[in-house]
């Protein structure tokens, strides 16, 4: 996964983070049970790619569902992979599960 995007490791650290951002949050949740694990290493490679290309424009965090359960509720998430983008702290576009790099950009396309 790409140095753009953050890894933190507690709600305390997300919210900074989206805090500091001053730009938009691609917050990208994953869980690390088993049947989650393989579409959630599928979707590093999409989610680093859209970090990559829309730098400067977009903040990516990539949140563990276990380690930032405060986030995790505050936007919705019920599974994993899930992806929110976040502006000025409220969430405005939901994607949930395995999206390919097209649906990601249509997602992010439609309010960047």
């Amino acid at each position: 996964m790409t140095k753009r995007v953050h890894r933190p490791r507690e709600d305390a650290e997300f919210d900074f983070v989206l805090g500091m951002s001053g730009v938009p949050v691609l917050a990208y949740f994953i869980g690390t049970w088993p049947k989650a694990i393989e579409a959630c290493r599928a979707m590093d490679l999409v989610v680093g790619g859209v970090a990559d290309e829309y730098a400067g424009r977009l903040t990516v965090v990539r949140a563990d569902i276990a380690r930032c359960p405060a986030a995790t509720e505050r936007y919705g998430v019920t599974g994993a992979p899930s992806c929110v983008l976040v502006e000025e702290g409220e969430a405005v576009a939901h994607g949930a599960g395995p999206m390919t790099g097209a649906e990601l950009r249509k997602l992010l396309d439609d309010r960047l």
